[in-house]
């Protein structure tokens, strides 16, 4: 039985499957594309090829962050049942839900006095949020406490890495993360940024390396330096793409053939409506454990 209620939020990018075989229930976030609204709901609303098909036409999606009313819905039927919650938030770096989620788990504390309930700044995105949140449910289903969960998320957090690398700057350009001059140079040139989630938990743009062919390999060489025990890793890997899928087989079967102990195979997810919306078509992003994160 479990202990405690572990929740996170759909921007985890873990397959749907996932969600009902690991009894984790999530809350999405929104987007609108076309005009429309739609909820973040791991490509069922939308599959994930008609979602980039469509912004590689010309569509520009914007995306909403989750408020505190929506948060207080999601957390209090666990809490009326007699369950503690144990919520991992996306960064604080990258969205303001995370402050939503804390806001709205203060006042339900106040109202659910002999309950616990608690929020996790995971500092991660995507697939590396999904990660950290796998490491939690293995120490649910270990029997790990709702303390012991909490505290290794905190103690934890920071040795997950996140590198990514876009191979198109179009999306960049349309919402205007980059002049158009610079996305043309660019993307005549093959440069194909390369950016990390830094310690406080925003994206950063580290290099600027020309080719996917030498991207590929700068990630694969980024992990075998900074991974925790070198090419002796023993942890998982995952691997997120938007809509990129063979570029992330290849990092994939490049991964497995040099960290011969890895735990598994790397999973390859798809990166998610809401994330997808910011990135574009094009992105592979990598996690795994490794060294303290610092600036």
């Amino acid at each position: 039985m479990q202990s405690f209620i572990l929740t996170c939020c759909s921007t985890v990018d873990l397959p749907k499957e996932y969600f009902a075989e690991h009894n984790l229930p999530y809350i999405s976030y929104h987007f609108i594309l076309d005009g429309n609204e739609y909820p973040d709901d791991c490509g069922q609303t939308i599959a994930f090829d008609e979602f980039y098909n469509r912004i590689r036409g010309g569509a520009m999606p914007t995306t909403s962050q989750i408020n505190a009313s929506e948060f207080a819905a999601f957390f209090e039927p666990f809490l009326k049942e007699g369950n503690d919650v144990l919520h991992v938030s996306m960064s604080s770096g990258i969205s303001g839900t995370c402050n939503s989620a804390f806001n709205a788990a203060n006042e339900l504390q106040e109202k659910y006095p002999d309950r616990k309930i608690k929020v996790i700044d995971s500092l991660a995105a995507s697939a590396g949020y999904g990660l950290l949140v796998d490491a939690l449910v293995s120490l649910r289903d270990n029997g790990a406490s709702f303390e012991e969960a909490y505290q290794f998320a905190e103690e934890n957090k920071l040795n997950l890495h996140h590198w990514f690398y876009s191979t198109d700057l179009t999306h960049f350009k349309r919402g205007g993360r980059i002049s158009g001059a610079a996305a043309t140079i660019g993307n005549i040139l093959n440069l194909c940024p390369f950016m990390n989630v830094s310690n406080i938990g925003s994206l950063v743009v580290r290099e600027k390396i020309r080719g996917k062919k030498k991207v590929l390999q700068h990630s694969y060489k980024t992990m075998e330096a900074l991974a925790r025990d070198g090419k002796n890793y023993n942890g998982k890997c995952f691997i997120s793409t938007a809509d990129c899928y063979e570029e992330a087989c290849q990092l994939a079967s490049l991964i497995e053939e040099n960290f011969p102990n890895l735990d598994g195979k790397v999973q390859i997810s798809s990166i998610g409506t809401v994330i997808g919306s910011h990135t574009g078509p094009g992105t592979v992003a990598l996690f795994f454990w490794g060294t303290k994160r610092e600036d």
